[in-house]
């Protein structure tokens, strides 16, 4: 099955919908503030958030530094910069875009799960070192790694705005496990004023182990610190990764 990406294209429209920016995603972005201020070895004022997507992240962590959000999608960019209007967003490919400034901070979120080879996911952590001061922190967040993999999980998530009813249907699925890639496939029912309409997606993402992750990050440069997480439905590993020079 070929991949596709309506979610960040056609149906971009929906991402505000999955998942509430200002609560959901608020705990986390406490999180990672914390683990930037306790690990970092310059003052930090300024984070570049690398596959920011629509900026739920960016809303809450703006309130703490001057964010740049960087995406490769000029929809989610759209998204983002209507959510965010005081921020600077800039569209690009985490695996080979070179800014001309270097920031305090990087946050690598789930758009890492989209490095679906060893050498993207090396190429995207080198963009990451390069965009930091030494001193600065890399925050970088598995959304799976292979020891907390569930084969065949499938989540359902309703929401509702004006008439419009929804439910996300996400399942995942590794049909190799030799390979470090990994299949998610979303389904997405729309009702609008009840009348259905159907819509999928299918990703092919990379799933690496944790002892890959430290690897990678530590060749890349990186002093590395790793810690967890805990959302309340979900527990994941969390990297803090300091940019030594």
């Amino acid at each position: 099955m070929n991949d596709t990406c309506h979610l960040y294209t056609d149906l971009a429209w929906l991402w505000p919908l999955w998942g509430d920016a200002a609560t959901e995603y608020a705990q986390y972005c406490q999180h990672i503030t914390g683990l930037i201020r306790q690990r970092a070895k310059r003052p930090v004022a300024t984070l570049l958030d690398i596959g920011c997507g629509g900026g739920k992240n960016v809303l809450n962590l703006s309130r703490e530094f001057n964010v740049t959000g960087l995406d490769l999608s000029p929809t989610m960019l759209a998204q983002a910069k209507e959510l965010n209007p005081g921020c600077t967003f800039v569209q690009g490919d985490m695996r080979t875009i070179r800014l001309s400034r270097a920031f305090d901070a990087v946050l690598m979120d789930d758009a890492i799960s989209y490095m679906n080879s060893r050498a993207d996911f090396v190429a995207a952590f080198h963009t990451a070192y390069d965009h930091l001061h030494p001193g600065g922190v890399l925050i970088a967040t598995p959304d799976v790694t292979i020891e907390t993999f569930r084969q065949n999980r499938t989540t359902a998530t309703p929401a509702a705005r004006d008439g419009l009813d929804l439910v996300f249907v996400e399942n995942v699925y590794d049909p190799d496990p030799t390979d470090e890639r990994y299949e998610t496939t979303i389904l997405y029912l729309i009702r609008n004023h009840g009348r259905l309409r159907i819509e999928t997606d299918h990703w092919t993402l990379g799933i690496f182990s944790l002892d890959t992750w430290r690897h990678v990050l530590s060749e890349t440069g990186f002093e590395v610190h790793e810690g967890r997480f805990d959302s309340g439905d979900e527990e994941y590993t969390v990297f803090a990764c300091v940019k030594v020079g």
